[in-house]
């Protein structure tokens, strides 16, 4: 799908063709599409498709009559009927008279853009335009982290009291999740880098602010990614004994219970043998039968008090 942009009168409209210091945006697009934009604007096929590869890595490109920048962008995928969290790459090119986006999903890194919530937003003032994203970007990159330490809150507790696997496995697909996003924003960061030497893409002393915030941005969520990965590393191990200890209780339990419940057990399995009644304990007194259901459930509860002190229960 291609959508196309301008800032017309201040404010950001969508147009039906593209137009010098236009934004088009390009959400999985078609073969057909990515050759007729190819075709136009003198790009690199593979350069437009190479956003549309999930593995591909992020990196700047120069060439004769555009520049490509590639990042890796913050995304919500289901699994298992849970949210969880990975990323994709974006493709931003810079031509002589337009900037495309190209993009496997709709992102919540541009839907800003789209709907016009963006201050001081022009689609003719590129640099600005790309440090925007960027800001956008890593803005999106911290709030998907702070999601993911309540998330892991909210496990742990669960995990106090668990004998279960469940827990653990969230634990994990959460690590998961950061070390992806570890990964993204290192090499995020280099782009960036590499953006502020590239002298194609102009520098404006109006937005040496913006820049310094990006930077910020990023490297925030760079130190926040590490400091929850390394919490849930330790986390992840540390639970795993709990699991184990805490099944270990419920099985000193059981084996306690049938110890006690042994007791009774045999007393009735003897007295229930098919053999002559005489000899037999109280098998002649006329309340012989509850005087031998007294002394079982006595010696049961003296065990059953021996065991409660010694913390078996």
């Amino acid at each position: 799908m291609i959508r196309v942009f301008r800032t017309i009168e201040g404010a950001i409209q969508e147009i039906e063709e593209p137009q010098d210091g236009a934004w088009i945006a390009m959400t999985n697009p078609s073969a057909t599409e990515l050759f007729q934009i190819a075709e136009k604007y003198g790009i690199e096929l593979d350069d437009l498709r190479a956003p549309l590869d999930e593995e591909e890595r992020s990196r700047i490109e120069v060439e004769d009559n555009y520049t490509l920048i590639l990042v890796d962008i913050p995304m919500i995928e289901e699994r298992n009927d849970k949210d969880w969290y990975g990323t994709i790459p974006l493709g931003i090119v810079v031509a002589d008279d337009v900037l495309i986006t190209v993009c496997l999903e709709d992102t919540p890194v541009l839907t800003r853009f789209m709907e016009g919530r963006v201050r001081n937003f022009y689609t003719y003032m590129k640099t600005r335009f790309i440090l925007q994203i960027l800001y956008r970007n890593a803005s999106m990159f911290l709030h998907y982290l702070r999601i993911i330490d309540k998330k892991s809150e909210q496990v742990e507790e669960r995990l106090h009291a668990s004998q279960r696997n469940q827990e653990l496995m969230e634990l994990l697909e959460l690590e998961k999740s950061l070390v992806y996003f570890t990964t993204s924003l290192r090499s995020n960061e280099v782009v960036l880098e590499k953006m502020l030497k590239v002298e194609r893409i102009k520098q404006y002393p109006e937005d040496t602010d913006l820049l310094e915030d990006v930077i910020i941005e990023n490297k925030q969520a760079i130190e926040m990614a590490n400091i929850y990965s390394g919490i849930l590393n330790g986390m992840t191990g540390t639970f795993a004994s709990v699991i184990s200890n805490n099944l270990n209780i419920v099985m000193k339990f059981l084996a306690t219970v049938t110890i006690v419940m042994s007791i009774p057990t045999m007393i009735f399995s003897a007295y229930g043998m098919n053999v002559s009644p005489n000899g037999m304990p109280f098998s002649t007194i006329p309340y012989g039968f509850w005087i031998v259901i007294l002394i079982s459930l006595v010696i049961t509860l003296v065990v059953a008090l021996i065991f409660s002190k010694k913390k078996l229960f």
